[in-house]
């Protein structure tokens, strides 16, 4: 009798520590950031997102108001050595410099046939800016929405040897998908073109293409061969970056977002616009310090230069993301 006693008891002990196995594995898989490590920024964005979801606290927030914006390039997928969106627009000229003769003689455009890196970038803004009307424009919406849908599916990035919808960065893949689990709507809000972005959006990010606000070219309403077109027109409409950000997110928006991340000195003032209204606010820089994974620059970086806003970040109270000791892993494959 004393036998079976023992028995069952040994029965219960190890039923016992099954079920706390499985609740410390269920606990475990439970976790909402996975590929971010313990510390301060981690518990900042959990902290921040309990307390505006939680119905009777003090800095309960309704579910219309959560409203979360994004910077795009260097905030949710690589914009080093050079934006993707610019690698289309140099793929572009390759393709398109059989119709235009005078390319090979015409700055930037020799610049770009010739690979010849220093003269593209003498070119400074405004050559930049005649490379993207001549490459962007001259189609319809839906004529450009497939070149790119095309390109995105092939294009592969110089370093990694990936497509770039797969250098999209998996920590913030996870932020995203806390925050819409937690009744926020968030909004891409970036400098690059917003007919560029919609094509692939919402398959990489898992957002709508409506909640894509970005820089655009003018485009006009035509008739051609009887069908209604929407033609893009060389012709600048509207620069989503800096000032411009906080502009867009009132007029496409109509909320100041609670919560925003974004990674440069051209998301400074969506920083400071977002993060100045009143209760509870969350404000992210991501940080590159990362070289062996992914890059590091931040104050004299031509592309994603992060100065103005790092000095702020501290006066501010936002939070700075070092990709270096905050994330596990930085993108899905890894």
């Amino acid at each position: 009798m004393r036998a079976e006693t023992r028995d069952s008891s040994g029965l219960r002990l190890i039923a016992v520590v099954a079920i706390l196995c499985l609740f410390q594995v269920g606990h475990a898989s439970a976790d909402p950031l996975p590929s971010w490590r313990d510390g301060a920024g981690k518990s900042a964005i959990l902290e921040f997102v309990a307390a505006v979801t939680a119905e009777g606290g003090p800095d309960f927030v309704a579910p219309a108001e959560r409203v979360a914006v994004f910077d795009n390039d260097g905030t949710l997928w690589v914009e080093q050595p050079y934006y993707a969106q610019l690698q289309f627009a140099l793929d572009r000229v390759g393709i398109l410099a059989p119709e235009h003769p005078e390319w090979k003689t015409d700055q930037p455009f020799k610049a770009v046939l010739e690979n010849d890196t220093a003269a593209l970038l003498a070119a400074g803004e405004r050559g930049l800016l005649d490379l993207l009307m001549a490459t962007h424009a001259g189609n319809t919406t839906d004529e450009f929405a497939a070149l790119v849908a095309d390109w995105i599916s092939r294009a592969r990035h110089g370093r990694f040897d990936r497509r770039f919808t797969e250098l999209v960065y998996q920590p913030m893949l996870e932020v995203l998908r806390l925050l819409e689990e937690n009744g926020f709507q968030s909004f891409i809000v970036s400098g690059g073109g917003i007919e560029f972005m919609r094509p692939w959006v919402e398959h990489v990010y898992g957002l709508p293409r409506e909640r894509v606000i970005g820089s655009s070219i003018v485009t006009e309403f035509r008739v051609r061969d009887g069908k209604p077109v929407l033609v893009r027109l060389p012709q600048v409409d509207f620069i989503d970056d800096k000032a411009g950000k906080p502009v867009a997110i009132q007029k496409f928006i109509g909320r100041r977002p609670i919560a925003v991340f974004g990674n440069s000195d051209g998301d400074l003032q969506m920083l400071q616009w977002g993060t100045s209204g009143d209760g509870r606010r969350l404000g992210v820089i991501i940080r590159h310090d990362d070289a062996g994974r992914e890059y590091s620059y931040d104050r004299d970086s031509h592309v994603g230069r992060l100065d103005k806003a790092l000095d702020a970040a501290g006066p501010a109270n936002w939070l700075v993301v070092s990709m270096r000791r905050d994330w596990e892993r930085v993108f899905p494959w890894e």
